[in-house]
């Protein structure tokens, strides 16, 4: 199982709840190919080439693929590598919709 990343003193949950992550998906920490940012992004389990019926919280980084997300800076869609399946971020988010 993946674990959250902690570095830079960077706040996971609330660059969760930024728009720039996303709706929909599992949380990744990810690196945009285009400016090496790495920032938490949502990303289907279809858009990482993962079953869509896959347990999430078994997933590591290395078994998913990379993505395409918006990232701001590079002003477009790039792809994404992700580097962590943040399975605290989303225990708490089911915690919450309990």
């Amino acid at each position: 199982m993946s674990v959250d990343t902690e570095s830079d003193d960077r706040d996971l949950e609330a660059e969760l709840a930024s728009a720039a992550a996303g709706q929909v998906g599992v949380p990744v920490d990810a690196v945009c190919v285009g400016c090496g940012r790495t920032r938490v992004k949502r990303a289907t389990l279809e858009a990482m080439d993962q079953q869509a019926d896959a347990d999430p919280t078994t997933l590591e980084a290395t078994d998913c693929t990379s993505f395409k997300h918006v990232c701001y800076p590079c002003q477009g869609a790039t792809w994404w590598n992700p580097v962590a399946v943040l399975t605290g971020l989303l225990e708490s988010e089911r915690d919450w919709g309990e």
